[in-house]
């Protein structure tokens, strides 16, 4: 009987070990400092790799428990939901405090998406660990392995959202100064008093169309959160020519109502066309922006 105990203890710590292992390593794949330097390295990064392992740790455990008919373990899970909450809310603080000091700031909008990501990135590290756990203890360890390498496929695809160029098509267009007015091809982006202000805008302005593929797209772009996305991600990758009090070079994003084109236009230090059309075919589509009015 000792033996069966013994041997049965072994199962269950052999398959929490199996769960965390593999909620860590679904939680490192999700973790990486990219183009927003967001989670800054290295303080911000130990704080997600830690609630990374909680979340591992609460997913494995929960099985042998549930196993053993102790349900107080559906309680520490919903304790870890509400926790996982206040970080939602930890992030949203964080990044609306640090957005006050962008020359383009990301947004509410690209705020509560990231804040969103981050919650959601630890359910998809405790559904990882819960099934490699569960699978090692009902059959054997291997089996446990190999959901394991099963659910870091699907934490792989769901770790991201949908791309720009999913929903639009991206091209170069001309930036036109016409006496004060500047245009984008033929989408009016606004007046410029100043000479000198209207010298640097030939100089240095990049123009870009973003073309919808569908009505749904054409409802997506023009939310205002979407565009300073857009603006954001550009500014970022590609530095923007101007200082703070100087109005006239804000990069903006203007809509053709007609057609629902979205005109992008931007001063940025690195005038590289392609490169710019690359940042705006791999830029993320907002969740809380994107819109369905053709119900597909």
């Amino acid at each position: 009987m000792d033996i069966l105990f013994s041997h049965a203890a072994n199962r269950e710590t052999l398959s929490i070990f199996i769960g965390i292992c593999f909620g860590v390593i679904a939680r490192l794949m999700m973790l990486r400092t990219d183009y927003r330097q967001y989670p800054t390295y290295p303080h911000g990064k130990i704080i997600h790799i830690s609630l990374g392992i909680i979340a591992s740790g609460l997913g494995a455990v929960a099985v042998p428990a549930l196993l053993n008919k102790d349900y107080t373990a559906i309680t520490f899970l919903a304790l870890a939901a509400q926790q996982f909450r206040d970080v939602r809310n930890m992030e949203r603080q964080s990044l609306s405090a640090v957005d006050k000091s962008e020359l383009v700031p990301r947004g509410t909008a690209y705020i509560e998406g990231i804040a969103m990501l981050f919650e959601g990135r630890n359910y998809l590290v405790i559904f990882s660990s819960f099934f490699s756990s569960l699978c090692s203890l009902l059959f054997q360890w291997y089996w446990g392995v190999a959901v394991g390498l099963v659910t870091l496929i699907v934490v792989r695809i769901y770790q991201s959202g949908k791309q720009i160029c999913e929903i639009a098509d991206v091209r170069i267009a001309d930036v036109r100064v016409d006496g004060p007015d500047v245009y984008v091809d033929s989408v009016y982006i606004m007046n410029v008093g100043l000479e000198k202000n209207r010298q640097i805008i030939r100089e240095h302005a990049l123009g870009l169309l973003v073309v919808p593929k569908d009505n749904n797209a054409k409802v997506t772009l023009a939310n205002l959160g979407q565009r300073q996305a857009l603006l954001h991600n550009l500014s970022i990758l590609l530095g923007v020519y101007r200082d703070t009090g100087e109005p006239a070079l804000v990069p903006l994003a203007k809509l053709d109502i007609n057609s629902g084109t979205l005109a992008v236009f931007v001063l940025p230090q690195e005038k590289n066309a392609a490169k710019a059309v690359q940042i705006l075919r791999q830029a993320p589509v907002l969740e809380n922006a994107e819109r369905l009015p053709s119900g597909k």
